[in-house]
């Protein structure tokens, strides 16, 4: 019995070691990549003091976290529902639109909610 028992738990070491393993591979490019993309956006911004733009929808938990991130931070943002706005999906598609939220930032450009980069970002733009 006992040999058995080591022999399971061996196995199952060995498999745990393994799927491990697969999952680090498989994140090692999101872990080497930035969070952001960097580019002139400026054309997505029809109000030159307003840097910050965030495309999303109001069903979406994480455009609903952006935007209550940028309001705890008092940052001035263009809000554009990309379900309400013919001209914000175009953007969105434009941009390269993958998932909720997309958020330009200055010269970077986000996808999803990233609280640390955005911070990162908006710090940047302010000084």
């Amino acid at each position: 019995m006992p040999k058995t028992l080591f022999k399971t738990l061996g196995y199952a070491a060995f498999l745990a070691a393994g799927l491990g393993i697969g999952y680090c591979a498989a994140m090692v490019p999101r872990w080497l990549t930035p969070s952001y993309q960097q580019g002139d956006f400026s054309a997505y911004y029809p109000d030159p003091a307003v840097r910050v733009v965030l495309y999303g929808t109001d069903w979406c938990r994480y455009c609903k976290e952006t935007r209550a991130f940028l309001q705890s931070r008092g940052i001035r943002y263009l809000d554009l529902d990309v379900e309400k706005s013919p001209v914000a999906a175009r953007q969105f598609q434009q941009l390269g639109g993958q998932g909720y939220p997309l958020v330009l930032i200055g010269d970077r450009k986000f996808q999803g909610f990233e609280p640390s980069a955005f911070a990162e970002a908006l710090q940047r733009l302010s000084g």
